[in-house]
């Protein structure tokens, strides 16, 4: 087995990963060509991405223009202790007033333990969701080589 196949985590390790990291890198591609890189809060619900944001930012005038995008959670501090999880898609911009306070809601309840945070009118009419469907997923776990590189 090539050492790609003994890092790789499962689909419930990814899961479980998700679901205790914060953040994310949402990378999107400038109008410049160059890509363009942000820490996100997020919520992963059913294996999608969903990430607030105001909806004049940079990232969805970018998206606008090209949905193609990559979102990376990641931890560990030295090399055998690295995990991560890498999710290449195109990227939905959810606008449905309704459904952005449902999904604040659901990002924010990260924060909070569980209980929904009020968000003020004057805030969620502001932002939109950004949904991220994977269409490739690479993840790693190099604890799982036991120290061997």
């Amino acid at each position: 087995m090539n050492r790609r196949e003994q890092i790789k985590l499962t689909p419930d390790e990814q899961t479980a990963f998700l679901r205790d990291t914060r953040k994310v890198s949402l990378a999107t591609i400038g109008k410049d060509g160059y890509p363009h890189l942000v820490a996100m809060n997020y919520v992963a619900i059913d294996g999608v991405i969903y990430m607030s944001s105001y909806g004049k930012a940079q990232k969805v005038l970018n998206i606008r223009r090209n949905p193609k995008v990559a979102v990376m959670a990641e931890s560990g501090k030295s090399y055998s202790q690295l995990r991560g999880v890498m999710i290449r898609g195109e990227c939905e911009i959810i606008e449905d007033q309704k459904r952005v306070l449902e999904l604040m809601g659901a990002i924010r309840a990260r924060d909070t333990g569980g209980s929904t945070p009020t968000i003020p009118e004057a805030v969620y009419t502001k932002r939109v969701i950004l949904k991220v469907v994977p269409k490739k997923i690479t993840s790693w776990d190099h604890s799982k080589l036991g120290g061997r590189y």
